[in-house]
Formats: structure tokens, sequence, C-alpha cells
């Protein structure tokens, strides 16, 4: 049995519905006839968006493992972050930050086992 035969008339309404809403969703803004701006509150706060978002991934995987609160000192997550905010705010460079945290992070990972 293929796919396709599996599939009932209320499951293929489902998808064929959420697309649609995808769609019309997504394309608002271009399918209307007048420019459309944000309001300056609006825009201010989409300014934070990316450092924010950026913030919920990283912390979370820095300060945790599997699911709990990491309760040694021994963690060479702990010191390549620390190494990786240093560098930027000395250099203001990403690249390099990204090159330090890692050659911070491997040897304590990997020779240590940290």
């Amino acid at each position: 049995m293929d796919f396709f035969s599996s599939i009932d008339g209320w499951t293929l309404s489902v998808i064929v519905g959420l697309a649609v809403i995808s769609v019309v969703s997504r394309s608002f803004f271009f399918i209307s006839d007048k420019a459309w701006h944000l309001p300056h509150w609006a825009q201010r706060g989409l300014q934070y968006a990316p450092i924010a978002a950026l913030s919920a991934v990283v912390v979370p995987e820095i300060v945790m493992s599997q699911g709990q609160l990491i309760s040694t000192w021994q963690d060479a997550r702990l010191f390549a972050a620390t190494a990786g905010v240093v560098i930027y705010f000395a250099k203001h460079d990403v690249l390099l930050t990204i090159v330090v945290g890692m050659a911070v992070f491997l040897p304590l990972h990997l020779l240590l086992g940290w």
C-alpha cells in the first residue's frame, strides 16, 4: 500500500487547509494595495528579536545538561562560553569568537572528558 492511498479525506482536507492558511498569512503583506508600515514600537522591538532568539537557544545549551542545571564547574562549555564572551567584547569579531570558543572547548572536552 502506498502513502497516498492510506490518507483519508479528513487528513487531506487538514493538510490542504493548513497549506492555504500558511500561504495566505505569509503573503498578506504582498496582497495589500497600500504600503504597510510597522508602528515605531514594533520596529524597535524587532531589533531585539535576533539576540533574544539566539539567547533562548544558546544559554540553555551552556548551563544545562540533559534537562538539569550543571552542578560542576568542570564543564568545557562554561570555559568556552567565557572565553568567547571575553574575546567578543575585546575584539568585536564573531569569527574570532567562534574560533577561540572552540579552541577552548575541544581540548577540554576531548582530552579531559569534561
